[in-house]
Protein backbone atom coordinates (compact mmCIF):
# COMPACT_ATOMS: atom_id res chain seq x y z
CA UNK A 1 0.00 0.00 0.00
CA UNK A 2 2.27 2.73 0.98
CA UNK A 3 4.69 1.75 -2.18
CA UNK A 4 2.17 2.30 -4.51
CA UNK A 5 0.66 5.67 -2.49
CA UNK A 6 4.67 6.43 -2.79
CA UNK A 7 4.65 6.47 -5.99
CA UNK A 8 1.77 8.48 -6.69
CA UNK A 9 2.40 11.08 -4.72
CA UNK A 10 6.23 10.98 -6.48
CA UNK A 11 4.31 11.52 -9.94
CA UNK A 12 2.21 14.20 -7.91
CA UNK A 13 5.14 15.89 -6.58
CA UNK A 14 7.00 16.60 -9.88
CA UNK A 15 6.88 20.33 -10.19
CA UNK A 16 4.49 21.91 -12.28
CA UNK A 17 2.08 19.01 -11.53
CA UNK A 18 -1.59 18.99 -9.86
CA UNK A 19 -1.11 17.46 -6.59
CA UNK A 20 -3.82 15.35 -5.76
CA UNK A 21 -6.22 16.66 -2.52
CA UNK A 22 -8.48 15.19 -0.11
CA UNK A 23 -10.25 18.26 0.79
CA UNK A 24 -9.13 17.47 4.37
CA UNK A 25 -6.85 20.29 4.10
CA UNK A 26 -4.32 22.17 1.68
CA UNK A 27 -0.76 21.12 3.90
CA UNK A 28 1.40 18.83 2.46
CA UNK A 29 0.63 16.21 5.19
CA UNK A 30 -3.28 16.31 4.06
CA UNK A 31 -2.14 15.06 0.20
CA UNK A 32 0.03 12.35 1.87
CA UNK A 33 -2.86 10.83 3.84
CA UNK A 34 -5.25 11.39 0.85
CA UNK A 35 -2.52 8.70 -0.46
CA UNK A 36 -2.70 6.54 2.37
CA UNK A 37 0.79 7.70 3.72
CA UNK A 38 0.91 7.98 7.57
CA UNK A 39 1.97 9.82 10.23
CA UNK A 40 4.25 6.82 11.02
CA UNK A 41 5.81 6.62 7.62
CA UNK A 42 7.66 10.00 7.85
CA UNK A 43 7.97 10.40 11.94
CA UNK A 44 7.82 6.62 12.68
CA UNK A 45 6.11 4.97 15.75
CA UNK A 46 7.09 7.41 18.70
CA UNK A 47 4.46 8.54 21.19
CA UNK A 48 6.56 11.89 20.64
CA UNK A 49 7.40 12.79 17.07
CA UNK A 50 11.00 14.10 17.51
CA UNK A 51 12.24 16.45 14.35
CA UNK A 52 15.94 17.45 14.56
CA UNK A 53 16.73 21.25 13.75
CA UNK A 54 18.33 20.01 10.57
CA UNK A 55 15.44 17.90 9.47
CA UNK A 56 17.57 15.30 8.14
CA UNK A 57 15.20 12.29 9.38
CA UNK A 58 12.60 13.92 7.43
CA UNK A 59 14.61 14.25 4.42
CA UNK A 60 15.72 10.17 4.49
CA UNK A 61 12.51 9.49 4.15
CA UNK A 62 11.85 11.81 1.52
CA UNK A 63 14.30 11.04 -0.64
CA UNK A 64 13.87 7.05 0.39
CA UNK A 65 10.62 7.23 -1.38
CA UNK A 66 10.99 10.11 -4.12
CA UNK A 67 14.40 10.16 -4.82
CA UNK A 68 17.55 12.69 -4.49
CA UNK A 69 17.24 15.96 -5.84
CA UNK A 70 19.24 14.44 -9.35
CA UNK A 71 15.88 12.03 -9.70
CA UNK A 72 13.35 14.86 -9.11
CA UNK A 73 15.26 16.94 -11.81
CA UNK A 74 15.74 14.03 -14.22
CA UNK A 75 11.19 14.03 -13.63
CA UNK A 76 11.18 17.50 -14.64
CA UNK A 77 8.10 18.11 -17.11
CA UNK A 78 9.40 18.22 -20.90
CA UNK A 79 9.70 22.03 -21.68
CA UNK A 80 10.03 23.59 -18.28
CA UNK A 81 11.99 26.50 -18.37
CA UNK A 82 13.19 26.17 -14.99
CA UNK A 83 14.08 23.11 -12.96
CA UNK A 84 14.17 23.64 -9.31
CA UNK A 85 16.16 20.51 -8.26
CA UNK A 86 18.81 21.55 -10.11
CA UNK A 87 20.15 24.65 -9.39
CA UNK A 88 23.16 26.72 -7.94
CA UNK A 89 22.05 25.67 -4.09
CA UNK A 90 23.19 22.60 -4.50
CA UNK A 91 22.41 19.58 -2.65
CA UNK A 92 19.60 20.65 -0.10
CA UNK A 93 17.18 19.32 2.31
CA UNK A 94 13.71 18.51 0.41
CA UNK A 95 12.06 20.61 3.39
CA UNK A 96 13.45 23.99 2.24
CA UNK A 97 10.60 23.95 0.18
CA UNK A 98 8.35 21.59 0.94
CA UNK A 99 6.73 21.95 4.66
CA UNK A 100 4.60 19.16 6.13
CA UNK A 101 2.05 20.75 7.99
CA UNK A 102 2.15 24.44 6.56
CA UNK A 103 2.38 26.09 3.12
CA UNK A 104 5.09 25.32 1.17
CA UNK A 105 6.93 27.72 -0.62
CA UNK A 106 9.79 27.29 -3.60
CA UNK A 107 12.67 28.64 -2.00
CA UNK A 108 14.18 30.11 -5.00
CA UNK A 109 11.18 32.93 -5.23
CA UNK A 110 13.32 34.49 -2.28
CA UNK A 111 14.99 36.05 -4.90
CA UNK A 112 13.18 34.85 -8.73
CA UNK A 113 10.31 36.17 -9.84
CA UNK A 114 9.59 32.50 -10.76
CA UNK A 115 5.81 31.66 -11.62
CA UNK A 116 6.41 28.27 -9.60
CA UNK A 117 3.81 26.09 -8.89
CA UNK A 118 4.57 23.75 -5.91
CA UNK A 119 2.46 21.13 -4.60
CA UNK A 120 0.58 22.27 -0.99
CA UNK A 121 1.55 26.19 -2.06
CA UNK A 122 -1.52 27.09 -1.07
CA UNK A 123 -2.36 28.76 2.09
CA UNK A 124 -3.16 26.64 4.99
CA UNK A 125 -5.89 27.48 7.60
CA UNK A 126 -4.41 27.82 11.29
CA UNK A 127 -6.50 25.59 13.77
CA UNK A 128 -6.89 27.56 17.12
CA UNK A 129 -3.95 26.01 19.50
CA UNK A 130 -5.09 23.79 21.79
CA UNK A 131 -5.15 25.53 25.58
CA UNK A 132 -1.36 24.43 27.18
CA UNK A 133 -1.52 22.30 30.01
CA UNK A 134 0.49 23.28 32.69
CA UNK A 135 3.80 21.26 32.67
CA UNK A 136 6.69 20.96 34.64
CA UNK A 137 9.31 23.20 34.22
CA UNK A 138 11.75 21.87 31.99
CA UNK A 139 15.58 22.42 31.88
CA UNK A 140 17.15 23.76 29.49
CA UNK A 141 19.79 21.21 27.69
CA UNK A 142 23.40 21.87 28.04
CA UNK A 143 26.18 20.97 25.34
CA UNK A 144 29.42 21.38 25.30
CA UNK A 145 31.92 22.16 22.45
CA UNK A 146 35.24 23.61 21.35
CA UNK A 147 34.95 26.27 19.12
CA UNK A 148 31.15 27.05 17.88
CA UNK A 149 31.10 29.02 14.33
CA UNK A 150 27.88 30.89 14.03
CA UNK A 151 26.76 31.68 10.32
CA UNK A 152 27.73 28.49 7.29
CA UNK A 153 28.49 30.23 4.50
CA UNK A 154 32.31 30.30 2.42
CA UNK A 155 34.09 32.44 5.79
CA UNK A 156 31.91 30.06 8.27
CA UNK A 157 32.93 26.86 6.18
CA UNK A 158 36.82 27.88 6.06
CA UNK A 159 36.78 29.34 9.96
CA UNK A 160 35.07 25.37 11.04
CA UNK A 161 37.21 23.65 8.63
CA UNK A 162 40.19 24.97 9.54
CA UNK A 163 39.55 25.04 13.45
CA UNK A 164 38.69 21.12 12.60
CA UNK A 165 42.12 20.34 11.22
CA UNK A 166 43.85 21.96 14.28
CA UNK A 167 42.19 19.23 16.42
CA UNK A 168 39.29 21.33 17.53
CA UNK A 169 35.84 19.97 18.14
CA UNK A 170 33.61 22.46 16.02
CA UNK A 171 29.79 23.21 15.88
CA UNK A 172 28.32 25.53 12.92
CA UNK A 173 25.45 27.08 13.55
CA UNK A 174 22.76 28.39 10.84
CA UNK A 175 19.89 30.19 11.36
CA UNK A 176 18.78 29.24 7.42
CA UNK A 177 17.33 26.14 5.80
CA UNK A 178 20.89 26.28 4.00
CA UNK A 179 24.49 26.76 3.75
CA UNK A 180 26.56 29.42 1.68
CA UNK A 181 25.27 32.39 2.88
CA UNK A 182 26.01 35.15 0.03
CA UNK A 183 29.02 33.36 -0.77
CA UNK A 184 26.95 30.94 -2.93
CA UNK A 185 25.21 33.73 -4.70
CA UNK A 186 29.33 35.69 -5.12
CA UNK A 187 29.77 35.56 -9.20
CA UNK A 188 32.97 37.19 -10.50
CA UNK A 189 35.89 35.64 -8.57
CA UNK A 190 38.65 35.79 -5.79
CA UNK A 191 41.37 38.10 -6.10
CA UNK A 192 44.79 37.07 -4.96
CA UNK A 193 47.99 38.16 -5.96
CA UNK A 194 51.66 36.26 -7.19
CA UNK A 195 49.43 32.98 -7.55
CA UNK A 196 50.52 30.21 -9.43
CA UNK A 197 48.10 30.47 -11.94
CA UNK A 198 48.99 33.85 -12.90
CA UNK A 199 52.57 32.88 -12.92
CA UNK A 200 51.12 30.34 -15.66
CA UNK A 201 49.86 32.92 -17.73
CA UNK A 202 52.66 35.23 -17.53
CA UNK A 203 50.59 37.82 -15.30
CA UNK A 204 53.29 40.22 -13.41
CA UNK A 205 51.71 40.92 -9.89
CA UNK A 206 52.30 41.42 -6.40
CA UNK A 207 51.34 41.63 -2.36
CA UNK A 208 52.08 45.64 -2.86
CA UNK A 209 50.19 46.13 -6.09
CA UNK A 210 47.12 44.06 -4.15
CA UNK A 211 48.18 46.17 -1.28
CA UNK A 212 47.54 49.55 -3.03
CA UNK A 213 45.29 48.69 -5.55
CA UNK A 214 42.51 47.87 -2.22
CA UNK A 215 43.32 50.62 -0.24
CA UNK A 216 42.58 53.26 -3.06
CA UNK A 217 39.44 51.48 -3.96
CA UNK A 218 38.40 52.08 -0.70
CA UNK A 219 39.24 55.88 -0.37
CA UNK A 220 42.28 54.90 1.66
CA UNK A 221 40.34 54.37 4.57
CA UNK A 222 40.64 50.80 4.99
CA UNK A 223 42.55 49.19 7.84
CA UNK A 224 46.02 49.04 6.74
CA UNK A 225 46.83 46.58 8.65
CA UNK A 226 44.01 44.58 7.85
CA UNK A 227 44.31 45.15 3.74
CA UNK A 228 47.92 44.35 3.95
CA UNK A 229 46.57 40.40 5.64
CA UNK A 230 43.97 40.56 2.49
CA UNK A 231 46.86 40.95 0.72
CA UNK A 232 49.62 38.64 1.35
CA UNK A 233 47.52 35.73 2.29
CA UNK A 234 45.62 35.56 -0.79
CA UNK A 235 48.17 33.40 -2.74
CA UNK A 236 48.15 30.96 0.06
CA UNK A 237 44.36 31.01 0.39
CA UNK A 238 43.66 30.05 -3.11
CA UNK A 239 45.59 27.30 -2.55
CA UNK A 240 44.31 26.08 0.61
CA UNK A 241 41.27 25.77 -1.65
CA UNK A 242 42.99 24.28 -4.10
CA UNK A 243 44.29 21.48 -2.05
CA UNK A 244 40.41 21.34 -1.23
CA UNK A 245 39.55 20.50 -4.58
CA UNK A 246 38.64 23.99 -5.94
CA UNK A 247 39.36 24.98 -9.52
CA UNK A 248 40.05 28.87 -9.63
CA UNK A 249 42.30 28.40 -12.24
CA UNK A 250 41.25 30.75 -14.68
CA UNK A 251 42.30 34.22 -13.97
CA UNK A 252 40.00 38.09 -15.19
CA UNK A 253 39.90 41.44 -14.29
CA UNK A 254 37.24 43.41 -12.38
CA UNK A 255 37.00 46.91 -11.47
CA UNK A 256 39.51 48.82 -9.76
CA UNK A 257 42.27 46.13 -10.24
CA UNK A 258 45.65 47.37 -12.12
CA UNK A 259 46.03 43.25 -13.62
CA UNK A 260 44.11 39.96 -13.76
CA UNK A 261 44.17 39.02 -10.52
CA UNK A 262 40.09 37.74 -10.54
CA UNK A 263 40.58 33.69 -9.65
CA UNK A 264 37.54 32.02 -11.02
CA UNK A 265 36.73 28.19 -12.73
CA UNK A 266 38.02 27.18 -15.69
CA UNK A 267 35.87 29.07 -18.60
CA UNK A 268 34.95 31.53 -16.11
CA UNK A 269 31.48 29.82 -14.28
CA UNK A 270 30.29 31.61 -11.30
CA UNK A 271 33.26 31.71 -8.23
CA UNK A 272 30.44 31.44 -5.45
CA UNK A 273 28.17 28.28 -5.73
CA UNK A 274 31.56 26.41 -7.07
CA UNK A 275 33.60 27.24 -3.80
CA UNK A 276 30.78 26.78 -1.74
CA UNK A 277 30.13 23.30 -2.59
CA UNK A 278 33.73 22.32 -2.34
CA UNK A 279 33.55 23.88 1.27
CA UNK A 280 30.45 21.63 1.98
CA UNK A 281 31.52 18.94 0.60
CA UNK A 282 34.82 18.98 2.90
CA UNK A 283 32.65 19.81 5.84
CA UNK A 284 30.81 16.63 5.58
CA UNK A 285 33.61 14.67 4.78
CA UNK A 286 34.83 15.52 8.36
CA UNK A 287 31.87 14.83 9.90
CA UNK A 288 31.95 18.49 11.55
CA UNK A 289 28.21 18.98 13.33
CA UNK A 290 26.29 21.21 10.95
CA UNK A 291 23.09 22.93 12.37
CA UNK A 292 20.63 24.31 10.01
CA UNK A 293 17.29 26.25 10.99
CA UNK A 294 19.33 26.84 14.12
CA UNK A 295 19.73 30.71 15.13
CA UNK A 296 22.25 31.96 17.77
CA UNK A 297 20.05 34.22 19.95
CA UNK A 298 22.86 35.42 22.38
CA UNK A 299 26.81 35.02 23.23
CA UNK A 300 27.61 33.85 26.85
CA UNK A 301 29.81 35.51 28.63
CA UNK A 302 31.34 34.76 32.16
CA UNK A 303 32.13 37.59 35.22
CA UNK A 304 35.24 38.61 33.44
CA UNK A 305 33.49 39.06 30.28
CA UNK A 306 35.23 36.04 28.23
CA UNK A 307 32.79 34.94 25.73
CA UNK A 308 32.09 31.07 26.95
CA UNK A 309 29.38 29.53 24.49
CA UNK A 310 26.03 30.93 23.46
CA UNK A 311 22.37 30.93 23.45
CA UNK A 312 20.89 28.39 20.05
CA UNK A 313 17.27 29.10 19.65
CA UNK A 314 16.21 25.78 17.11
CA UNK A 315 13.58 25.25 14.86
CA UNK A 316 12.30 22.08 16.45
CA UNK A 317 14.18 22.13 19.64
CA UNK A 318 13.79 25.31 21.18
CA UNK A 319 15.93 27.42 23.17
CA UNK A 320 19.68 25.38 24.45
CA UNK A 321 23.07 26.39 24.99
CA UNK A 322 26.28 25.86 24.09
CA UNK A 323 29.24 25.86 26.18
CA UNK A 324 32.17 26.67 23.96
CA UNK A 325 36.28 28.13 24.86
CA UNK A 326 35.54 29.84 21.72
CA UNK A 327 33.52 31.40 19.13
CA UNK A 328 33.49 32.70 15.53
CA UNK A 329 30.81 35.18 14.38
CA UNK A 330 30.71 34.43 10.57
CA UNK A 331 26.94 36.03 9.92
CA UNK A 332 27.51 37.94 6.96
CA UNK A 333 26.23 41.15 6.01
CA UNK A 334 22.99 43.14 6.22
CA UNK A 335 22.07 44.18 2.84
CA UNK A 336 18.59 42.30 2.93
CA UNK A 337 17.62 44.09 6.58
CA UNK A 338 16.08 47.01 4.48
CA UNK A 339 15.19 48.78 8.04
CA UNK A 340 18.97 48.57 8.92
CA UNK A 341 20.25 50.21 5.42
CA UNK A 342 17.83 52.95 5.88
CA UNK A 343 18.89 53.72 9.25
CA UNK A 344 22.70 53.90 7.93
CA UNK A 345 21.57 55.23 4.16
CA UNK A 346 18.21 57.03 4.21
CA UNK A 347 19.17 57.62 0.36
CA UNK A 348 19.07 53.60 -0.21
CA UNK A 349 15.55 53.55 1.57
CA UNK A 350 13.59 51.32 -1.41
CA UNK A 351 16.23 50.59 -3.18
CA UNK A 352 16.38 46.47 -4.14
CA UNK A 353 19.05 43.86 -2.66
CA UNK A 354 21.07 41.69 -4.73
CA UNK A 355 21.59 39.31 -1.36
CA UNK A 356 19.81 35.96 -0.03
CA UNK A 357 16.89 36.85 2.63
CA UNK A 358 19.32 35.80 5.35
CA UNK A 359 22.18 38.73 5.23
CA UNK A 360 20.31 40.60 8.14
CA UNK A 361 23.32 41.63 10.63
CA UNK A 362 22.24 39.78 13.43
CA UNK A 363 26.25 38.46 13.79
CA UNK A 364 26.92 42.64 14.38
CA UNK A 365 24.19 42.90 16.82
CA UNK A 366 25.05 39.40 18.65
CA UNK A 367 29.09 41.11 19.22
CA UNK A 368 27.97 44.74 19.82
CA UNK A 369 25.50 43.83 22.21
CA UNK A 370 28.68 41.42 24.00
CA UNK A 371 30.50 44.77 23.97
CA UNK A 372 32.22 44.72 20.33
CA UNK A 373 33.10 47.80 18.52
CA UNK A 374 31.46 48.17 15.21
CA UNK A 375 33.07 50.79 12.75
CA UNK A 376 32.16 51.65 8.64
CA UNK A 377 28.63 50.89 9.28
CA UNK A 378 27.44 53.84 6.95
CA UNK A 379 29.79 52.60 4.35
CA UNK A 380 27.27 50.63 2.12
CA UNK A 381 28.49 49.43 -1.65
CA UNK A 382 25.33 49.46 -4.33
CA UNK A 383 26.59 47.23 -6.94
CA UNK A 384 26.16 49.05 -10.69
CA UNK A 385 24.95 46.05 -12.34
CA UNK A 386 21.43 44.34 -11.10
CA UNK A 387 19.23 43.19 -13.64
CA UNK A 388 16.13 46.10 -13.67
CA UNK A 389 13.20 44.78 -12.14
CA UNK A 390 15.27 41.76 -10.42
CA UNK A 391 17.16 40.86 -7.94
CA UNK A 392 19.81 38.99 -10.02
CA UNK A 393 23.29 40.42 -9.69
CA UNK A 394 25.51 40.56 -13.72
CA UNK A 395 28.88 39.74 -12.30
CA UNK A 396 31.19 42.58 -12.90
CA UNK A 397 33.17 40.02 -15.29
CA UNK A 398 30.81 40.45 -17.91
CA UNK A 399 32.03 43.92 -17.65
CA UNK A 400 35.80 42.73 -17.66
CA UNK A 401 35.10 40.16 -20.31
CA UNK A 402 34.63 43.35 -22.87
CA UNK A 403 30.98 44.17 -22.23
CA UNK A 404 30.31 48.08 -22.19
CA UNK A 405 27.64 49.96 -20.53
CA UNK A 406 25.45 52.28 -22.83
CA UNK A 407 22.78 54.30 -21.83
CA UNK A 408 19.06 55.11 -23.16
CA UNK A 409 20.50 57.30 -26.14
CA UNK A 410 23.14 54.30 -26.99
CA UNK A 411 26.01 56.18 -25.43
CA UNK A 412 28.74 55.01 -23.41
CA UNK A 413 29.21 57.18 -20.52
CA UNK A 414 31.75 55.18 -17.97
CA UNK A 415 34.58 53.86 -18.22
CA UNK A 416 33.51 50.12 -17.13
CA UNK A 417 36.50 48.95 -14.93
CA UNK A 418 35.97 51.80 -12.17
CA UNK A 419 34.99 51.05 -9.24
CA UNK A 420 31.37 50.63 -8.26
CA UNK A 421 30.92 53.06 -5.93
CA UNK A 422 31.58 55.62 -9.66
CA UNK A 423 30.13 53.43 -11.73
CA UNK A 424 27.03 53.27 -9.82
CA UNK A 425 27.06 56.92 -9.62
CA UNK A 426 26.88 57.15 -13.16
CA UNK A 427 24.28 54.90 -13.92
CA UNK A 428 21.81 56.62 -11.50
CA UNK A 429 22.64 60.01 -13.40
CA UNK A 430 21.38 58.66 -16.69
CA UNK A 431 17.71 58.77 -18.08
CA UNK A 432 15.57 56.24 -16.06
CA UNK A 433 18.66 55.41 -13.62
CA UNK A 434 19.60 52.45 -15.65
CA UNK A 435 21.81 51.22 -18.63
CA UNK A 436 22.45 48.64 -21.03
CA UNK A 437 25.30 46.35 -20.83
CA UNK A 438 26.04 45.80 -24.34
CA UNK A 439 27.89 42.47 -25.50
CA UNK A 440 28.68 40.06 -28.40
CA UNK A 441 28.95 35.96 -28.84
CA UNK A 442 32.53 36.57 -28.29
CA UNK A 443 32.21 37.83 -25.01
CA UNK A 444 28.99 35.30 -24.38
CA UNK A 445 31.70 32.46 -25.07
CA UNK A 446 34.47 33.84 -22.92
CA UNK A 447 32.04 33.71 -20.04
CA UNK A 448 29.90 30.34 -18.79
CA UNK A 449 28.05 31.97 -16.51
CA UNK A 450 26.32 34.45 -19.00
CA UNK A 451 24.58 31.34 -20.08
CA UNK A 452 22.13 31.41 -16.78
CA UNK A 453 21.20 35.33 -17.51
CA UNK A 454 19.67 33.64 -20.93
CA UNK A 455 17.93 31.04 -19.02
CA UNK A 456 16.53 33.82 -16.46
CA UNK A 457 15.03 35.68 -19.95
CA UNK A 458 17.32 38.82 -18.91
CA UNK A 459 18.87 39.22 -22.12
CA UNK A 460 17.93 40.96 -25.28
CA UNK A 461 19.45 40.31 -28.40
CA UNK A 462 19.74 40.93 -32.33
CA UNK A 463 21.76 39.57 -35.43
CA UNK A 464 23.46 43.47 -35.60
CA UNK A 465 23.55 45.81 -33.90
CA UNK A 466 20.83 47.74 -35.52
CA UNK A 467 18.38 44.71 -34.76
CA UNK A 468 19.77 44.67 -31.05
CA UNK A 469 19.16 48.67 -30.66
CA UNK A 470 15.21 47.99 -31.52
CA UNK A 471 15.00 45.58 -29.38
CA UNK A 472 16.29 47.85 -26.75
CA UNK A 473 14.80 51.32 -28.19
CA UNK A 474 17.92 52.52 -28.51
CA UNK A 475 18.68 55.33 -31.91
CA UNK A 476 20.29 52.48 -34.14
CA UNK A 477 23.08 55.23 -35.52
CA UNK A 478 24.23 56.43 -31.75
CA UNK A 479 24.82 52.64 -30.92
CA UNK A 480 26.38 51.71 -34.00
CA UNK A 481 28.90 54.65 -33.59
CA UNK A 482 29.29 53.56 -30.11
CA UNK A 483 30.11 50.10 -30.66
CA UNK A 484 32.34 51.60 -33.50
CA UNK A 485 34.38 53.49 -31.53
CA UNK A 486 34.72 51.06 -28.71
CA UNK A 487 36.59 48.75 -31.18
CA UNK A 488 38.91 51.45 -32.44
CA UNK A 489 39.58 51.81 -28.66
CA UNK A 490 40.63 48.28 -28.99
CA UNK A 491 42.19 48.22 -32.07
CA UNK A 492 44.44 50.87 -31.06
CA UNK A 493 45.05 49.68 -27.51
CA UNK A 494 43.64 52.89 -25.93
CA UNK A 495 40.44 54.22 -24.74
CA UNK A 496 40.52 57.94 -25.76
CA UNK A 497 36.93 58.82 -24.57
CA UNK A 498 37.17 57.10 -20.76
CA UNK A 499 40.38 55.26 -19.95
CA UNK A 500 39.17 52.19 -19.58
CA UNK A 501 42.76 50.03 -18.83
CA UNK A 502 41.71 46.94 -20.15
CA UNK A 503 39.68 46.11 -23.45
CA UNK A 504 40.73 42.29 -23.52
CA UNK A 505 37.81 42.08 -26.42
CA UNK A 506 35.89 43.96 -29.70
CA UNK A 507 32.34 43.59 -30.15
CA UNK A 508 32.32 42.54 -33.60
CA UNK A 509 30.83 38.84 -33.38
CA UNK A 510 26.95 38.14 -34.07
CA UNK A 511 24.73 37.95 -32.39
CA UNK A 512 24.57 40.74 -30.31
CA UNK A 513 23.33 41.00 -27.16
CA UNK A 514 22.11 43.43 -24.01
CA UNK A 515 20.99 43.44 -20.12
CA UNK A 516 19.49 46.51 -18.55
CA UNK A 517 20.96 47.13 -15.09
CA UNK A 518 20.31 49.46 -12.32
CA UNK A 519 22.05 49.69 -9.58
CA UNK A 520 20.94 47.51 -5.89
CA UNK A 521 22.59 47.19 -2.22
CA UNK A 522 24.74 44.70 -2.60
CA UNK A 523 27.35 44.66 0.49
CA UNK A 524 27.49 46.33 3.61
CA UNK A 525 31.65 47.29 4.26
CA UNK A 526 30.87 48.03 7.89
CA UNK A 527 30.85 45.80 11.15
CA UNK A 528 32.82 44.56 13.86
CA UNK A 529 36.39 45.75 14.57
CA UNK A 530 38.79 43.05 14.67
CA UNK A 531 42.58 42.91 14.56
CA UNK A 532 44.90 40.75 12.12
CA UNK A 533 44.49 37.57 14.27
CA UNK A 534 40.74 37.99 13.93
CA UNK A 535 39.77 38.64 17.07
CA UNK A 536 36.86 41.22 17.80
CA UNK A 537 37.63 44.09 19.76
CA UNK A 538 36.17 46.58 22.60
CA UNK A 539 35.40 50.18 22.05
CA UNK A 540 38.45 50.00 24.14
CA UNK A 541 40.52 48.81 21.70
CA UNK A 542 41.66 45.27 23.97
CA UNK A 543 40.55 41.98 22.40
CA UNK A 544 37.22 40.12 23.42
CA UNK A 545 38.59 37.38 25.11
CA UNK A 546 37.22 33.98 23.49
CA UNK A 547 35.18 36.27 20.37
CA UNK A 548 36.78 35.76 16.90
CA UNK A 549 35.09 37.16 13.67
CA UNK A 550 35.44 36.90 9.70
CA UNK A 551 33.78 37.85 6.60
CA UNK A 552 31.37 40.26 5.81
CA UNK A 553 30.56 40.45 9.71
CA UNK A 554 33.19 42.16 10.05
CA UNK A 555 34.72 46.18 9.03
CA UNK A 556 37.73 47.61 8.23
CA UNK A 557 38.97 45.38 5.14
CA UNK A 558 37.18 47.26 2.40
CA UNK A 559 36.88 50.76 3.33
CA UNK A 560 34.06 52.54 2.06
CA UNK A 561 34.24 50.52 -1.22
CA UNK A 562 35.04 47.19 -1.99
CA UNK A 563 36.61 45.96 -4.86
CA UNK A 564 34.82 43.00 -6.62
CA UNK A 565 36.69 39.58 -6.19
CA UNK A 566 37.72 41.03 -2.73
CA UNK A 567 34.57 39.45 -0.82
CA UNK A 568 35.59 35.62 -1.45
CA UNK A 569 39.67 36.40 -1.07
CA UNK A 570 38.61 38.08 2.44
CA UNK A 571 36.14 35.24 3.79
CA UNK A 572 38.54 32.63 2.87
CA UNK A 573 41.58 34.44 4.26
CA UNK A 574 40.04 36.06 7.55
CA UNK A 575 38.28 32.54 7.81
CA UNK A 576 41.52 30.81 8.15
CA UNK A 577 42.45 33.04 10.27
CA UNK A 578 39.69 33.19 12.88
CA UNK A 579 39.61 29.46 12.83
CA UNK A 580 43.42 28.99 13.20
CA UNK A 581 43.24 31.76 15.97
CA UNK A 582 40.12 30.42 17.60
CA UNK A 583 41.62 26.59 17.41
CA UNK A 584 44.82 27.66 18.73
CA UNK A 585 42.87 29.51 22.15
CA UNK A 586 41.34 25.86 22.60
CA UNK A 587 44.93 24.02 22.62
CA UNK A 588 46.74 26.83 25.38
CA UNK A 589 47.56 28.81 22.57
CA UNK A 590 48.22 33.15 23.58
CA UNK A 591 45.49 34.12 21.37
CA UNK A 592 42.38 34.38 24.41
Amino acid sequence: MLVGAALALQVAAVWGAAPRTSGAGNALADLHTALGVTCASCHGTAKVAAVDDSERSINVTCVGCHGNLDAMAAQARAGSHVNPHKSHLGDINCTVCHMGHVQSKAYCTNCHAFAMKIPAGDPVPQKPAPKAAKKAAVKQRVERADVVVIGAGAAGMTAAITAHDAGARVILIEKQPITGGNSMLAAGGMNAAGTRFQKAKGIADSVELMYQDTMKGGGNIGDPALVRVLAKESAGSVDWLTSLGADISDVGRMGGASVNRTHRPKGGAAVGAHIAGVLKKNAVQRRIDIRLNSKVVKLIEDNKGRITGVQVEGKHSGLYTIKAKAVVLTAGGFSANADKVAFYRPEYKGMTTSNQPGATGDGMDLGAKAGGELKDMKEIQIHPTVAAGSRILITEAVRGNGAILVNHEGKRFVNELTTRDKASAAILAQTGKSAYLVFDEGIRKSLKQIDGYFHLELVKEGATIQELAAAINVPATVLEATVASYNAAFDGKSDPDFKRPDIPRPIRTARYYAIEVKPGVHYTMGGLKINADGQVLAASGTPMAGLFAAGEVTGGVHGNNRLGGNSISETITFGRIAGASAAKLVKGGAKK
